[in-house]
């Protein structure tokens, strides 16, 4: 038993390491930076679009929901 686990230790294979990245690293990196810069991209555009463009106009309010408002506030609590 012994001896065949010292002839099986002499034909391991030694693979050399790589100096470099491989080529999935390599993807992984150019999607991440397209992410961070289209992230970084549309904050940017948002924050200037906060500063430049005028706020939103309201929307009207309709006249039902003015004579429901009037009545709400017309009905008072004796003694006030």
């Amino acid at each position: 038993m012994a001896e065949q686990f010292a002839e099986s230790a002499n034909n391991v294979i030694i693979e050399e390491v790589n100096k470099g990245l491989n080529p999935g690293m390599i993807v992984l990196l150019v999607v991440a930076t397209f992410l961070l810069l289209f992230f970084v991209g549309n904050y940017a555009l948002y924050l200037y679009a906060q500063k430049t463009l005028p706020p939103k106009k309201k929307k009207p309010v309709s006249k039902k929901k003015l004579k429901r408002e009037k009545l709400k506030q017309g009905v008072s609590a004796p003694g006030e």
